[in-house]
């Protein structure tokens, strides 16, 4: 058994998505879906006791290893990419999609009063929605929803886990404020090197000016 949780284990951390255990059965046909989520939890207890710096978590429908939230700060010094940045327009909207999903555009625009060509572009283009097919009236517009990114992104295990909408801006805005952190830090760390330089060449200066002091009084 210890083998098999060991396989499972290095499935979680193979995987680029969250890996639900119907797809890990696929692997060991012989066992029982329970069986497989018996594993998982003791792989969660586990990485929760160790309350090292990784953690087992189930999120958008399977699990999947992530980093401590504490220790994001140096997890994005490390990583070039830029965590999600939603303007307040395109998180509204996100949050009309999710909660009313499966929705036109039109009837997004009903609920917020303006146009939402852009949000919508953008959050395609981010992957936070999809579409998922055409309403069948006159004109066949576009039907949207959420995606599994979606899901990873806000930490949600499934739709039905999804909070009200202040919660959802809320974890929206700890990101945001988290980049800033990240931001401030890097331009304190760039000010502190370039101060560390200037001294270093002002200590070079005045050692030569010194010696040549020295060379001209023992003249």
């Amino acid at each position: 058994m210890e083998k098999i949780k060991a396989v499972i284990e290095s499935l979680i951390f193979a995987s680029d998505t969250p890996l639900a255990p119907e797809k890990i059965r696929s692997v060991f046909p012989e066992m029982d879906k329970k069986d497989i989520q018996e594993i998982i939890a003791q792989l969660v207890t586990e990485y929760n006791e160790r309350q090292g710096g990784i953690f087992l978590q189930e999120v958008a429908g399977g699990f999947q290893f992530r980093t401590s939230p504490e220790l994001s700060q140096w997890i994005k010094k490390l990583k070039s990419t830029k965590p999600h940045s939603l303007s307040p327009q395109a998180l509204e909207t996100l949050a009309i999609i999710a909660y009313k999903q499966p929705i036109v555009k039109s009837e997004i625009e009903d609920i917020r009063g303006v146009d939402v060509g852009g949000p919508l572009k953008g959050l395609l283009e981010k992957k936070l929605i999809r579409i998922v097919g055409r309403k069948d009236v006159p004109g066949k517009p576009i039907i949207y929803g959420t995606t599994r990114k979606f899901l990873e992104v806000f930490n949600l295990k499934d739709i039905m886990d999804l909070p009200n909408i202040r919660e959802l801006k809320e974890r929206h805005q700890q990101q945001e404020r988290q980049q800033q952190e990240l931001l401030e830090q890097d331009q304190e760390i760039s000010e502190r090197q370039q101060e560390l330089m200037e001294c270093d060449q002002d200590g070079a200066k005045q050692e030569s000016t010194e010696e040549k002091i020295e060379e001209a009084s023992d003249l």
